[in-house]
């Protein structure tokens, strides 16, 4: 099955581009590799991206041909890969070996984590801290494994409020815990470079599940965990 477009290009005409001539590479015909499939799938993709870039920079009135952009489609290309990875990531992966048996039943938090994401209305960044909490209902994870789980769903084109429900629903989901409490204090290229144009406006988004939802005590006592310096 192919999908085409037709544009004329420098005034020569239409050019059929099909998705048959996207498995061509500048580094050979994909087609004719043999190649692990997963491998094979992942160029290909690699290689549609780089077209893709190719055509916008082109259609911004840039030259592709000169130093200085000959090799930019395929690095923009790589960087948008890793930028949204999270997609070929999951959580029970990473947290099914790490989740442990401990008699503890106190806050646990982990503040400041960094994070890094692309905002899904405009593909520009939105950066900042995800302050992470949970009460264990005699299961802990390993610590690391939450700044994990951060990653997992800032590696994807989001918003800032589905971002941290699908932080704390993991967390809810993986651990079964008293209480999940997230929040992503975060700067949005988006509000910075365009629009309002406004540098240093933050937004801040939270998640309260079970004992931090309902008890203002906990509560409290989270936000003033995350507030200490």
């Amino acid at each position: 099955m192919e999908f085409h477009y037709a544009r004329e290009v420098n005034g020569k005409g239409p050019v059929a581009i099909t998705l048959s001539k996207c498995l061509e590479s500048k580094h050979g015909d994909l087609r004719n590799e043999e190649k692990d499939p997963e491998e094979a799938e992942d160029l290909t993709g690699l290689s549609c991206i780089e077209k893709a870039y190719s055509t916008i920079l082109s259609e911004l009135g840039e030259n592709t041909e000169r130093e200085g952009l000959l090799r930019t489609p395929l690095r923009a290309a790589k960087a948008m890969q890793f930028f949204t990875k999270g997609y070929q990531e999951t959580t029970q992966a990473i947290m099914n070996d790490a989740i442990f048996d401990e008699n503890h039943d106190e806050v646990v938090v982990v503040k400041d984590i960094e994070l890094f994401s692309l905002c899904e209305h405009h593909l520009v960044p939105f950066f900042g801290k995800a302050h992470i909490a949970y009460i264990p209902n005699k299961k802990v994870v390993g610590l690391s494994k939450l700044a994990r789980i951060v990653e997992i769903f800032s590696r994807r084109l989001q918003v800032q409020e589905r971002l941290t429900k699908q932080i704390a629903t993991a967390i809810d989901e993986a651990l079964k815990p008293a209480g999940v409490a997230v929040v992503i204090e975060a700067a949005h290229m988006c509000m910075m470079m365009r629009g309002v144009q406004r540098i240093n406006a933050k937004t801040v988004t939270s998640v309260l599940l079970g004992t931090f939802q309902k008890d203002p005590n906990t509560r409290h006592e989270f936000l003033s965990l995350i507030r200490w310096k």
